[in-house]
């Protein structure tokens, strides 16, 4: 890796995103990148959690300007990367994303366009906006691990159709669609699990429950709503928690989860907090995914951390959360 200049980005290819979209498109994304006047040298992914690795080794080469061109599993890993370097504070790293992914939820909070021509010019324009990070203390076997994240963490049952997913995706099957399948198709293997979740050091719930979500942004499992109300930079988790219930229920509110509505139901309860601790009963029974990715299990202890990590969004998107910074040379709307 190049030491960088004050212009340069670093851009982080998967290629293994989108059925391998990151490595088929990618000749055309770095004509556009070139035809917009970036200066940049890319760096293709070989492994799962690499780019971790190559964000964190960017940063300290002199890298403040990294693009993620993959999924939300990605932009996780490079997030992650930014915050295990010790060189910068993270808020000094400004990050951009090119979704080529099957979800790409993160994108759409923002309304980020899937298209590369329009993702490009946005990304050229600069505006930045100071979003919260969520970092969450997990198990994995008998080690103690943490992971930081910037759309949604799942446990219960929505980590597990993120666990069946991601090796149906490790088998070049995954996507949105897979996703609703295995939602439908874990309902008979899954029961729901006892939990004691503090928030803000008052018990909020001591039963079984079925699915529960912890996040900054909005939308999951490629495009359900689960936190329809998150502000990706208050200060605080929404929390969706949703108490033991039939499968047939399940079944027939599914399609609420789209659009939101489903946290009307009786069984569902939302909160909000800056810091939860979840245990569960066996002690280890509840499984964490985080931005998608499978991690380990209980128990879980995660801390909202405030505006945290630069990101580049579109002016529109952000009117409906406020302040932004327009790093950019015109106020054209995008």
């Amino acid at each position: 890796m190049k030491h960088a200049t004050a212009a340069s980005w670093l851009i982080i290819i998967n290629p293994n995103a989108g059925y391998r979209a990151g490595e088929k498109d990618w000749p055309k994304i770095e004509s556009l990148l070139l035809s917009h006047s970036f200066e940049f040298e890319a760096v293709f992914t070989e492994r799962p959690s690499h780019a971790i690795e190559i964000a964190r080794k960017a940063v300290e080469s002199g890298y403040r300007r990294i693009i993620a061109v993959g999924g939300d599993g990605t932009l996780n890993e490079v997030v992650n990367g930014i915050f295990q370097q010790n060189i910068v504070p993270a808020d000094e790293v400004t990050l951009g994303m090119i979704t080529v992914g099957t979800g790409n939820d993160w994108g759409r909070m923002y309304d980020f366009p899937g298209k590369y021509e329009k993702a490009i010019r946005i990304l050229s324009k600069g505006r930045t906006f100071l979003q919260d990070v969520g970092k969450v203390k997990y198990r994995y076997d008998s080690e103690d691990k943490s992971r930081y994240f910037i759309n949604m963490a799942g446990m219960g049952y929505d980590a597990l159709v993120a666990r069946k997913t991601n090796i149906l995706k490790a088998r070049g099957k995954g996507g949105p669609l897979s996703y609703l399948y295995n939602l439908l198709a874990g309902l008979f293997q899954y029961e729901s699990i006892h939990l004691n979740i503090v928030v803000d050091d008052q018990q909020i719930i001591d039963e079984k429950v079925f699915s529960m979500s912890i996040g900054i942004c909005r939308y999951n499992g490629g495009g359900m709503m689960q936190l329809p109300t998150a502000i990706p930079d208050d200060g605080l988790f929404d929390i969706t928690v949703i108490r033991k219930t039939s499968r047939l229920r399940i079944v027939r509110n599914i399609r609420k989860l789209y659009d939101g509505s489903f946290v009307q139901l009786p069984e569902v309860s939302t909160y909000t907090g800056s810091k939860i601790s979840i245990t569960s009963t066996p002690r280890h029974s509840i499984f964490l995914e985080t931005d998608g990715e499978s991690l380990g299990h209980s128990p879980l202890d995660f801390e909202l951390i405030p505006k945290a990590i630069r990101l580049i969004v579109r002016k529109r998107a952000l009117k409906q959360f406020g302040g932004y910074q327009d790093d950019s040379p015109d106020g054209v709307e995008d």
